[in-house]
């Protein structure tokens, strides 16, 4: 099952990843990092195809897909 990593700490949550999601697996967290952003994170694992395209749009490299 493929799984999906987020570093909160590199993320921006500049939303490319949500965007770019086919089945709408991330959402953003209600919490904030140690630079005042909210973060991207995972809500539903099992639906996860493991396309990588979050990964892939990511620009600070904050997401890590595992197959």
């Amino acid at each position: 099952m493929p799984k999906i990593t987020v570093d909160p700490e590199l993320c921006k949550c500049c939303g490319l990843c949500l965007a770019v999601c086919p089945h709408k697996l991330l959402g953003i967290s209600e919490e904030f990092n140690k630079s005042g952003y909210h973060f991207a994170e995972q809500r539903d694992s099992a639906k996860c195809t493991g396309c990588r395209l979050c990964g892939i749009m990511c620009p600070d490299a904050a997401i890590s897909v595992y197959k």
